[in-house]
Formats: structure tokens, C-alpha cells, sequence
């Protein structure tokens, strides 16, 4: 018994010297993704002469970087819409190869609605996971925040989503939900963390510019892992005390960020972007399993040949200047709807194709969302109003920013926000502020997504107007197909032409 005492003192006396475990230098690692948009298959990125991505070769890297080393794997949202390979199964195959790769956490994305919210339920539900979503609410499930511990190191992360998610997903799938300003939720938050935290990492689907913003606003964040703006961000950038990273898109990357910490506290980092191809490793063979297994069952309808193309089909610069992508959907809106002008945000292209032969699925990559064709009778006024909020916002690439078919604008990057477009003509000819135009665009801009205002208003001005469960009328309506998708309207139009060769010819002119 004497024997068992001095033992046991002595392991208590060992306990109360050796300090706790984040007292001395810890090492841990970040792994972070964003904007995957269910880009599972590696492809050839516009004027890239290798294929890129490929979500089996990022499971691999994330499993070399994770190698005898305390981490965290997190994405900062769009995960689960846009290629085909997740849209024809409403997110489920992400959310499969997700818990596959163990991710740790996810902030919502703006997209993550794009299905509404009975499939977003589902998908948290069939997620192994959390849902963070610090400044949304209204949506059971989504949690502020979640504590992890490693090496004895209290990790907080906060969800934040952009508070334009009502303009940028259409408005009926975010109906009865409040989204707050990230710099107010996760003041709220750091404030209920106090003294439960060592390190403070918010994951924000908010775009880098917001995030800078956020880093100047809030003191006390020690990394922002950031998504939205598809930032391909090859070092950590810093503001004030704050470390900022992103991860590009569609996993052509994986960001590794390196923390040292002394005392619960961060005293040094690095970090890089791994890009990721069939050439920098093998893959994970259960993600690659996967992902055959969902692309079997689309193949036959995905890997379709309708047609090809003389040239690549730019849709990486669509929130920044015209490009031939761009010219090419608008022009088959205008020419279907019997419309004057078309008009669609470049938001809503989604990726380009390179040159050569074109498929089912190269289609539903480049218009995932189930849009459809409208024409709307605007005044000359209405429409400079439409094209001015289109260059409202130059600081960064933006997802309204119009691409056009019918009329040609110049404007002044260096004018203010209201003021920018200058000349514009239709069919050659100056804008008449008070004649009518037929206007094509699509049911998500009508609605009000993107922040587009002036095709609804057009649409209410007329005393005939209502919307009966979705079905509009109005005077004002010159076309409405709710029946056929935008992208199957573009497919019928290359299987027509089977060939297809479109160029920039100077409709959108930037005069300073």
C-alpha cells in the first residue's frame, strides 16, 4: 500500500511540472479548399495546355499534407452545385466525397441554396460534418461556430456567408432568412468565445475584398480562410494580426497554411497553394471510386457529343469584360426570345470550354442553374439603368457584370458607381431613353438576383401584372419559357450549328 502511494504521488508531482500541452511551441496545419462547385474531373482550363483539378488528386494531396501532423480540413463554401457531376444529384455526390476526405468544418456558400432549402437540409443531414453559418438566420442546423482541440489547442471557427446570398442565389430559396453583416456576427461571436479559445479562424464565403475589410473591422482574428471571389491567393496575405488565405476553384489547389504556436498563441506561419493535376500525385482510390460511380450513372446523358467549337470559349473573364462566351449565350437569348437586346449577368457563366469538341456536360458546366428564358419590354431609361448597376461595381470581378447581344455601351472605370455607361446604341443606333426595347434575359435577374432591379419593376408596372405560384403575367412579358432551361435552349443551338466559332466584336468598350 506504501508502495502504491509513493507511486502515485510521484505521478501526480510528474503531472502538476510538465506544463499543459500548448505552453510550449505546437505545430499545426490548415488545409483549406473553396468553390469546388462539384468540379470532380480534372479539365482543361481556358488557354491551360494541361488538364487541372481532379477532387481524387486533391483527396491524395490532402492526405500526404495530413501525414503525421495535427490539421484541419476546411471549406469555405460552393461545394455541393454547379458542374453537372453534382447538379444531376442536387449535391449529393460533393457531400459523399466530402465525408470521404473527412473534412473537419464548412461555411454555407451563397450556392449551397441554389437548390432551396428542403435539399440543403438534406444535404446537412447526409453530412459528416458542421454547417456553419454564423450570420444567417432562419435555417435550423447551421451552427455559429465549432471548438476543436488539437494538441491541446482550442481552435474556434466561425462561419460567415456574404450578405448579398438574397440577390445571389434566386430569392425563393432563401425566403424567411435573415442575413446579418459578417463584421457583426463575428464581433457577437468572439465576444461568446472568451476565454473557450485559443485561436480564432473565421471561414468565410465572402469574397477577399470583404474579408480585408473584415480583418481591418474585427481585431482579435487570427486566420481567415476565405472563399466567394475564387482568389487564387498564393501566399497568406496579412492585415494588421490577421492572416488571410483562399484556394482558387473547382480543386485546381489546395491551400496548406503552417501555424507555429507558442502559449496559445500564434508566433509564426507559412503557407502555399499545392496546385492539383493528374501530374503531382496519386489520388485517394475511395474518392476516385466515387466519383466513377456518380459519373457512370450521368455518363451516358453527360459524355453526349453535340457539336464543336473553332476556338476556346473564354468564361473565366465574364465578371469583367466582354468575352466571346458571353457573346455567344446572350446572342442565342436574343435571337430565341424575338428579343431587340439580351442582357444576362456573368455571374451566371460559370466556366469556359476549351476548343474542340463540345459535350452534354460542358454545357451544364458553363449554366448549372436552372434558369430560364424571359423577355421583358423596358424603356430606354430602364435599360441604361440595368447596364449601369451592371458596372456599378468594378473593385473586383463581380457576378453582375452584363454580358450583351443587340447593343453595344462604353463607360468610365474611372466615373462614379450610377454614372459610368456613356454611349450605348441599339442595332446600331443611340438609345432612345423613351422608346421600348424587348429585353431578353433570365428568371433569376427578373427576380432580382444580382441586385437587377429594373426588370421587375418594368414587369409591376404594368396594372395586369401577377405572379400566380411562379407563373408570371404582364403586359410587359415578350417572352416566357419556365418549361426549358437557358442551357438545353443553348445545346439545341450548337447541335443546330454544329460548328461554332464566336469572337469579341467590341460591345462592352471600357473608355479609360
Amino acid at each position: 500500500m506504501k508502495k502504491f502511494r509513493i507511486a502515485f504521488l510521484s505521478l501526480l508531482l510528474l503531472l502538476i511540472l510538465v506544463p499543459c500541452s500548448h505552453a510550449g511551441q505546437v505545430d499545426l496545419k490548415i488545409l483549406y479548399v473553396n468553390d469546388f462547385h462539384g468540379f470532380a474531373e480534372p479539365y482543361k482550363p481556358t488557354a491551360s495546355e494541361a488538364p487541372l483539378g481532379g477532387v481524387a488528386y486533391l483527396a491524395g494531396a490532402v492526405d500526404r499534407a495530413r501525414h503525421n501532423q495535427p490539421s484541419l480540413l476546411l471549406a469555405a463554401g460552393d461545394m455541393i452545385q454547379g458542374n453537372a457531376w453534382a447538379n444531376l444529384f442536387q449535391g449529393k455526390s460533393s457531400i459523399d466525397v466530402m465525408n470521404a476526405m473527412k473534412f473537419d468544418a464548412m461555411v454555407v456558400g451563397n450556392h449551397e441554396f441554389d437548390f432551396g432549402p428542403k435539399v440543403l437540409k438534406e444535404r446537412m443531414a447526409q453530412a459528416r460534418f458542421p454547417w456553419l453559418g454564423a450570420n444567417v438566420k432562419g435555417f435550423p442546423g447551421l451552427k455559429p461556430y465549432v471548438i476543436k482541440n488539437l494538441q491541446g489547442v482550442k481552435i474556434a471557427i466561425i462561419g460567415v456567408v456574404t450578405p448579398d446570398t438574397p440577390f445571389a442565389t434566386h430569392p425563393r430559396n432563401v425566403a424567411g432568412l435573415t442575413f446579418s453583416t459578417p463584421e457583426s456576427a463575428v464581433k457577437k461571436y468572439l465576444q461568446e468565445l472568451k476565454g473557450r479559445a485559443d485561436i480564432i479562424v473565421v471561414l468565410s464565403h465572402c469574397g477577399l475584398q470583404a474579408d480585408k475589410e473584415l480583418a481591418a473591422a474585427v481585431p482579435g482574428i487570427d486566420v481567415i480562410v476565405g472563399g466567394h471571389s475564387h482568389t487564387k491567393i498564393l501566399q497568406p496575405e496579412v492585415v494588421g494580426q490577421t492572416i488571410i488565405v483562399q484556394a482558387w476553384e473547382h480543386a485546381k489547389a489546395l491551400g496548406i497554411l503552417n501555424l507555429k504556436l507558442k502559449d496559445g498563441k500564434v508566433v509564426g506561419f507559412d503557407g502555399t497553394l499545392q496546385e492539383i493535376s493528374p501530374a503531382t500525385g496519386p489520388a485517394n482510390c475511395q474518392v476516385q471510386e466515387i466519383v466513377a460511380r456518380y459519373e457512370g450513372q450521368a455518363g451516358s446523358l453527360l459524355h453526349r457529343a453535340i457539336g464543336e467549337t473553332q476556338v476556346d470559349l473564354d468564361g473565366q473573364h465574364v465578371r469583367e469584360r466582354e468575352t466571346n462566351l458571353g457573346d455567344f449565350v446572350a446572342d442565342v437569348m436574343r435571337e430565341t426570345a424575338g428579343a431587340e437586346v439580351a442582357l444576362i449577368n456573368g455571374g451566371g457563366i460559370r466556366t469556359g470550354i476549351a476548343r474542340g469538341k463540345i459535350e452534354v456536360k460542358d454545357i451544364y458546366a458553363v449554366l448549372p442553374f436552372d434558369n430560364y428564358l424571359v423577355a421583358i419590354r423596358l424603356t430606354g431609361a430602364q435599360l441604361q439603368a440595368a447596364l449601369e448597376h451592371g458596372v456599378a461595381r468594378l473593385e473586383e470581378p463581380s457576378g453582375r457584370f452584363p454580358q450583351v447581344s443587340g447593343l453595344t455601351f462604353t463607360y468610365s472605370r474611372r466615373a462614379p458607381a450610377g454614372s459610368r455607361v456613356k454611349e450605348v446604341t441599339v442595332g446600331g443606333v443611340p438609345l432612345d431613353p423613351q422608346k421600348e426595347y424587348v429585353v431578353a434575359t433570365n428568371d433569376y435577374l427578373v427576380a432580382g438576383g444580382d441586385g437587377y432591379s429594373a426588370f421587375g419593376e418594368a414587369l409591376k408596372s404594368a396594372g395586369d401584372y401577377a405572379n400566380l405560384g411562379g407563373t408570371l403575367t404582364s403586359s410587359k412579358l415578350a417572352y416566357n419559357d419556365p418549361g426549358t432551361w437557358l442551357r438545353d435552349l443553348v445545346i439545341g443551338v450548337i447541335q443546330a450549328r454544329k460548328c461554332i466559332a464566336p469572337q469579341v466584336d467590341g460591345r462592352i468598350i471600357a473608355v479609360d
